[in-house]
């Protein structure tokens, strides 16, 4: 009887159980996040649930004494409200044309920088350094600096033109007043434009260059590289800079307020909100509109999430 030969290729492993640890070791490690976690929940969350607890009233701040439960009265207010509508279709028009012109020229900028030329470190320096203002210091300088009919830059500029052509008199134009959402939207480009740069760069910057210089080897024009091979590698890092991008414009109260007050069509949801709630003192309606606001940026973010988390998976498959 012959005996079977052995095997001599390796054995199976079995996988080690995963040690987690349970009782007062797995509370030790958790306690330091405690803090954080206690602070977060009574900055962020208790405010929303009281507004949301608020928003099922009529409160109105002058009468007091006349607060009762409404239900969901003040959300039906708040959708036929032609006030309110109108806010939302300037909040959308605001919201897309300043995240569609800061991507384009954060595309061109992050391709520029993309390349190696004396003095980038600077130039990249001085590109960033308007987003990082604070965004009323940034809307006060658009209104005052650059926008003012008197002393304006943009209206020196026009008058230095002028006598340079032998005109004395050149017009004076009041930007703000003759185009408003013009004006409050290239204050929002100005500032948001280096961080659609910085996603699009990091994007740029990951890429791999042996299959770009392969290309180049094949025949490639700078076009063909852009087309077939750089822009569908941005793909997600375009979505990830108008998702976070729509988040921030959506919510943008500073330059409504300070370059126009909310005149003239410029009045976007987050603005009408506080008029609702600090000028005619309906806390009720602009905590059910502060709610709906709320619940779409939640929207948004989440899809954000997404991208990023799909971004982290490319990479960790690419590693």
């Amino acid at each position: 009887m012959t005996v079977p030969a052995a095997r001599t290729g390796p054995t199976p492993r079995t996988a080690a159980p995963r040690f987690r640890p349970r009782g007062p070791r797995a509370w030790a490690r958790r306690a330091p996040l405690l803090p954080a976690l206690v602070f977060m929940i009574v900055v962020t969350q208790l405010p929303f649930v009281a507004t949301l607890v608020i928003s099922f009233f009529d409160w109105n701040a002058l009468y007091p004494n006349d607060r009762h439960f409404t239900g969901v009265s003040n959300y039906s207010a708040v959708a036929t409200d032609p006030a309110l509508r109108d806010s939302v279709v300037t909040t959308a028009v605001l919201t897309a044309a300043v995240v569609i012109a800061s991507v384009i020229l954060g595309l061109l900028l992050a391709l520029l920088l993309d390349r190696s030329f004396p003095g980038r470190g600077v130039v990249r320096t001085m590109l960033i350094a308007p987003f990082l203002l604070v965004p009323v210091a940034a809307a006060l300088l658009w209104k005052h600096v650059l926008y003012n009919p008197e002393y304006g830059l943009f209206n020196g500029a026009i008058t230095w033109v002028a006598k340079l052509f032998g005109d004395t008199s050149p017009p004076q134009p009041d930007w703000i007043s003759s185009m408003p959402k013009i004006a409050v939207e290239t204050a929002l480009v100005w500032q948001w434009t280096p961080f659609m740069m910085l996603i699009l760069l990091a994007g740029l910057q990951s890429r791999s260059m042996d299959m770009i210089e392969a290309a180049r080897l094949d025949g490639a024009s700078n076009w063909q590289i852009f087309r077939y091979m750089t822009l569908p590698h941005l793909r997600r890092y375009l979505e990830l800079g108008v998702l976070l991008g729509s988040i921030y414009i959506v919510q943008n109260f500073d330059a409504v307020f300070t370059i126009t007050s909310g005149g003239l069509g410029t009045a976007n949801l987050p603005y009408t909100i506080y008029q609702t709630f600090y000028q005619a003192h309906e806390y009720g309606q602009a905590s059910a509109a502060g709610v709906l606001v709320v619940i779409g940026s939640i929207a948004i973010a989440t899809f954000a999430l997404r991208v990023v988390s799909s971004l982290f998976r490319e990479e960790a498959s690419r590693s």
